[in-house]
C-alpha cells in the first residue's frame, strides 16, 4: 500500500478525471474524488511504501490552466527500508486551485517492482493480452 497523504484527493476537483495512458492493464479512467480515494488505497496486501515527489520540474504551457509536472516518486518500503524511485510525468489541468483533469504517465513497471508485485503485473499483462487475442480471433 502506498502511504499517500489522506489530503491528496483534496487536491483534485470533486468531478476530476484521471487517466493513465501507459497503464499496461488499460484500466479505465478514474472519475471523481471518491474514485481517487479508492485508487490510492487499492494497494492493500502489498508492502507499505512511503513516497514523496522529488526532482519536481513544472513546465507551463500556452494554456494557462495546463501544466506539465515532471518528477520522480522516491521513498522507501516501510517493512524492509529498501529505497525505491520511479519517474512520472503528469499533464494536469488546474482550475480554481483544483486538478480537474490529469493524464498520469507513470513508470508502471518501476512502481510494480517497488511494491514487490512485478511478477503479478507481468502475469496480468500476459492474461490480458491472451484474452484480447482470443476475443479478436
Amino acid at each position: 500500500m502506498c502511504e499517500a497523504s489522506p489530503d491528496l484527493p483534496e487536491l483534485y476537483a470533486e468531478n476530476t478525471s484521471v487517466v493513465h495512458p501507459f497503464d499496461p492493464l488499460k484500466r479505465p479512467e478514474l472519475v471523481g474524488r471518491e474514485a481517487l480515494r479508492r485508487h490510492f488505497g487499492a494497494m492493500k496486501g502489498t508492502p507499505t511504501i512511503r513516497l514523496e515527489p522529488t526532482n519536481i520540474h513544472v513546465h507551463e504551457t500556452a494554456d494557462p490552466e495546463v501544466i506539465v509536472a515532471e518528477f520522480s516518486y522516491a521513498g522507501h518500503v516501510i517493512e524492509s527500508g529498501q529505497a525505491v524511485s520511479y519517474p512520472c510525468i503528469f499533464v494536469m489541468r488546474v482550475r480554481n486551485g483544483e486538478i480537474v483533469e490529469s493524464r498520469d504517465y507513470v513508470d508502471h513497471v518501476g512502481s510494480a517492482e517497488a511494491r514487490g508485485i512485478l511478477s503479478d503485473l507481468m502475469e496480468k499483462i500476459r492474461q490480458t493480452r491472451l484474452t484480447s487475442s482470443a476475443e479478436a480471433g
